[in-house]
């Protein structure tokens, strides 16, 4: 299966949120379906149960996080979340390189690629959003008469809210 055949089988209320937009998000979405059937194929072997758990928890986590952070208010709320699907992902490859033998190194291959391109999108998102509460506006300000630009920090929210 590749991504463009995937595409056509995802609900069309997934695909109309605004969230579709966001690549890691869709990625994410892709490699969890794609665990589905490694999982399978791994949980035939016993001693692979705890590996397969592991390796679906992590997979789903990614799409998971990146969904609730891209809800969040806040640039910081949202690279907070951001970051738990990085760890996540990092993790997925992690679990996909220790099941290679199990999957086939062409399988795990592909997978770790993919996980690997969701890391370098979440790597640019974090910082991205970082900057939206750390970016400050100045003010005009007046003192005796004088009227300057002055770098105040004014906070992007409110702070009594």
């Amino acid at each position: 299966m590749n991504y463009q055949q995937w595409e056509l089988g995802v609900a069309a209320e997934i695909k109309s949120d605004v969230l579709w937009r966001v690549e890691a998000c869709r990625l994410a979405l892709l490699a969890s379906d794609l665990a589905w059937q490694d999982v399978g194929k791994l949980a035939q072997d016993r001693r692979l149960l705890g590996l397969s758990d592991q390796l679906y928890r992590s997979v789903g986590s990614v799409s998971a996080n990146i969904a609730e952070g891209y809800s969040r208010s806040s640039g910081k709320d949202r690279a907070h979340f951001y970051e738990y699907a990085l760890g996540s992902a990092r993790e997925a490859r992690d679990w996909y390189f220790k099941a290679r033998h199990a999957l086939s190194e062409e399988v795990a291959t592909q997978r770790i690629h993919l996980l690997t391109q969701i890391i370098r999108l979440l790597l640019t998102m974090i910082p991205d959003q970082r900057m939206t509460t750390l970016r400050e506006t100045g003010v005009i300000y007046q003192t005796d008469g004088d009227s300057r630009e002055a770098s105040i920090p004014v906070p992007a929210e409110n702070p009594l809210k």
